[in-house]
């Protein structure tokens, strides 16, 4: 059974249309779950991130309006940018190494099984032996990253 963060980021993502901008009312969405207008800001903090291919657009006394903005890049763009992050950071969590392997699912850079293989590969548990995990976890996603822009 999935949690409400969860049922909330499904209900997002169903109404999104081919257009890869959706207006939303945060207190019209923090209505229809009976939640507080804090928890869809938690929802879309965590699951509509830069990471994850998304930009939030919100203004200031804009009613409570936000703009979810789809990032769509080609396959190269997309293994690019996140290359970049990669350079751009000392260390990478597992949980930040699955917004990108998120990502690159639904941008069908790869599969459910390559995904699911690639967290295997890069888990705490596989880690484990290595001082500095989250180190080692960068470097071998930027070599899996790498691997995807040759093939």
């Amino acid at each position: 059974m999935a949690n409400l963060s969860d049922e909330i980021e499904q209900f997002i993502l169903s109404i999104f249309t081919d257009d890869d901008r959706l207006k939303l009312s945060r207190n019209d969405l923090a209505h229809y779950f009976s939640v507080a207008p804090s928890q869809i800001n938690y929802v879309l903090s965590t699951r509509f991130n830069l990471d994850k291919g998304y930009v939030i657009e919100s203004k200031r006394g804009g009613g409570g309006f936000i703009t979810i903005v789809r990032i769509n890049e080609n396959k190269q763009d997309t293994l690019s940018t996140i290359l970049q992050e990669l350079d751009g950071i000392e260390a990478l969590s597992f949980n930040r190494a699955n917004c990108f392997l998120q990502r690159l699912e639904r941008e069908e850079i790869i599969t459910d099984k390559e995904c699911d293989i690639i967290k295997s590969a890069i888990s705490d548990k596989a880690l484990s032996v290595i001082s500095n995990s989250a180190m080692a976890r960068k470097n071998v996603f930027k070599e899996i990253m790498i691997g995807l822009i040759r093939r």
